[in-house]
């Protein structure tokens, strides 16, 4: 019999390789893209394959994961053929050739998070508000490769990110295999479609609002690293900035279960979009001040760490028992998904005919209509506004 602690470092091992993947691909994926003499809107073009797949995707996974049943198989073979197709960037430096291996990769890769995510809270069960303290594991992986291959890229040339992606994906893959099984339990909604969950009005406004988040995170994970080289800043400075918005957001992670029982998800959100309008806002004007930087990356403990803790709260409460899968998929398909696809998608043209000032204030004017969103919708709910309207 495993243990509760055996349990832990099993779903903290999957969270630790699959966010340090995405502290490889993130922030340097596009300085990649960039050496071998792609223009700006190839690289918008190439870095929105995983925001569309992430909206394609988990939703056809979450579905075949609860008709199913077999949550943790479905994890499985995603997590094989992502680690396969993941090859085929050792073999093409063309254009169609690179859109090809990174639509079917992210089209496996975008599978099990989700699916991981119903796991985690499945897990956790009453305790949900600790969700944070597992998944800091993720922004220790995250920190490791940010932080190492940003000091490593002022010495060896950019192409061995492709190996470091290649560790990446062996490890999702062997945690994926070490997931414990977790019994979903029944609930009343069971017997509901999953659309007249979605329909409620507090759904729709959380889902409305974190897609306009997505939207505005768009360029800051297309062109952020290559807006710090192009004013100057050496790559290791880069990783540095990058991980220190990481580490912020590990500790908003450990102290959520605070912030919840003294604020609610929603005053946390309204917070998170607030502060996000900001951080923004200083990117794009202040990029010569590094001091403005590293107040910037401070707030990515709001805009992601109690962003995303929040977010996936409510939609742990608004999506019980059988739902839960497909809930956890067409949150992420509809915000991370087609926001982040909208905001990457766009940011090309904008950076190229107007620059990253009138970039990063129009990501601050998706996050405004977004707080606008919640606070015209969700400010009467309360204190604790984790109940889903009847």
């Amino acid at each position: 019999m495993h243990t509760h602690k055996n349990y832990y470092w099993r779903i903290a091992g999957f969270y630790f390789f699959y966010y340090a993947f995405i502290g490889m691909f993130a922030p340097y994926w596009s300085l990649y893209l960039k050496s071998i003499h792609f223009d700006a809107i190839e690289i918008a073009v190439l870095l929105s394959v995983q925001p569309v797949m992430r909206m394609l995707a988990p939703n056809l996974w979450g579905w075949l994961a609860d008709h199913s049943g077999k949550r943790l198989l479905v994890v499985q073979v995603a997590a094989t053929l992502s680690a396969v197709c993941y090859l085929g960037v050792f073999l093409t430096t063309s254009f169609w050739g690179m859109l090809l291996v990174l639509c079917l990769m992210s089209f496996f890769w975008s599978a099990s998070m989700p699916l991981v995510e119903a796991t985690t809270l499945s897990y956790l069960g009453k305790h949900s508000a600790r969700y944070g303290r597992i998944r800091s594991w993720g922004s220790v992986g995250f920190i490791m490769t940010v932080v190492g291959l940003g000091h490593a890229f002022d010495y060896i040339a950019i192409a061995w990110l492709l190996w470091a992606g290649l560790v990446c994906e062996i490890g999702i893959l062997i945690f994926s295999r070490q997931i414990p099984h977790t019994e979903v339990v029944a609930h009343h909604t069971d017997s509901q479609p999953v659309k007249q969950i979605v329909l409620q009005r507090r759904v729709l406004v959380l889902f409305g609002a974190c897609f306009l988040m997505s939207v505005a995170h768009g360029p800051y994970y297309t062109f952020y690293s290559i807006y710090l080289v192009e004013h100057g800043y050496a790559k290791s400075s880069v990783g540095g900035l990058w991980a220190l918005g990481v580490i912020c957001e590990i500790a908003v992670f450990f102290i959520m279960p605070w912030l919840f029982n003294r604020y609610g998800y929603t005053r946390i959100l309204l917070a998170s979009f607030a502060c996000a309008v900001a951080r923004f806002l200083m990117i794009g004007w202040c990029v010569d001040f590094i001091v403005v930087l590293l107040i910037a990356q401070i707030l990515h403990a709001a805009t992601f760490g109690a962003y995303h803790a929040a977010s996936l709260g409510l939609v742990h409460e608004f999506f019980k028992g059988r739902h839960q899968s497909k809930g956890q998929a067409l949150f992420g398909s509809f915000t991370y998904g087609a926001g982040g696809m909208v905001g990457g998608l766009a940011s090309g043209p904008i950076w190229q005919h107007y620059g990253a000032t009138v970039l990063y204030s129009c990501s601050a004017g998706m996050a405004i209509l977004g707080w606008m969103l919640m606070w015209w919708k969700l400010r009467r709910a309360g204190e604790n506004p984790v109940v889903a309207e009847p």
